[in-house]
């Protein structure tokens, strides 16, 4: 409690109300501030700007280095925090027989959805993939017992599971970012640690077309506000009720 709000405690107390009332006055007046400074993080991907140069991993690799993601080359083990998938694949419900060649060529970029009713939360039984308050889910390492139930539950095939030590697969480690362990699940955090510091992600600093929009979306004159409401976008399997905070820009 700061000096201004135990004054004003104090002062609805002195008023001889009850203990009862006033801490439901303090507790009113103190969430009402609170929810007018959240904020609600999401990112748009723009389709043509990130085909403008075939191949690039820029990204990638810039997320994958910073938070110590191992590369090991079996399939069945890889970690990936954002990787590419066919059109086809990720907007399976989406595409028909009409849909462009061009789309049906492309590859997308994915990553963990950030979803506003994420279903890995509900699932998890030792709480440790939990959503912030920013709308970022979070998973606790410490708190992961490897059960995988949040990787079964997640429609976008998010989440990793390390099935061996990653600190052999890392070829330098950012002492600045927790390693993981054998049977922990990771994923993309929309870089938490710096969005904290007032920085962009790193995968929206590195891309060289700008093809990543990071933003508040409570905030109507931020880049993605402004984005999304002068084109067109989609979502990954919107009918499933996840409300995913990744969008796609045509």
């Amino acid at each position: 409690m700061n000096r201004r709000d135990f004054i004003k405690f104090a002062g609805v107390l002195a008023l001889g109300i009850t203990t009862h009332q006033a801490v439901s006055f303090f507790s009113n007046h103190s969430s009402k501030e609170g929810i007018a400074n959240v904020k609600r993080w999401a990112m748009a991907i723009s389709f043509s700007a990130c085909v403008k140069r075939e191949g690039c991993r820029d990204c990638i690799d810039a997320c994958h280095l910073i938070h110590n993601v191992p590369e090991i080359d079996n399939p069945k083990e890889e970690i990936k925090w954002i990787w590419s998938s066919p059109y086809e694949s990720v907007f399976k419900e989406q595409t028909n027989v009409f849909t462009k060649g061009m789309l049906r060529n492309l590859s997308v970029l994915c990553m963990c959805n950030h979803c506003e009713n994420p279903s890995c939360v509900k699932v998890c039984p030792t709480k440790a993939t939990w959503k912030r308050p920013d709308g970022i889910v979070m998973i606790d390492y410490h708190r992961c017992i490897g059960c995988r139930y949040c990787m079964a539950a997640c429609p976008y095939g998010a989440r990793s599971f390390n099935w061996r030590d990653p600190k052999p697969f890392i070829k330098r480690i950012n002492q600045d970012f927790p390693n993981r362990a054998t049977g922990v699940v990771e994923k993309c955090n929309f870089c938490e640690e710096r969005i904290d510091k007032g920085l962009n992600p790193a995968c929206v600093e590195a891309c060289p077309e700008k093809a990543l929009i990071f933003g508040d979306l409570n905030d109507p004159n931020s880049d993605i506000s402004r984005v999304l409401r002068t084109r067109l976008s989609i979502q990954r399997r919107p009918h499933l009720g996840t409300e995913p905070k990744v969008f796609y820009l045509f």
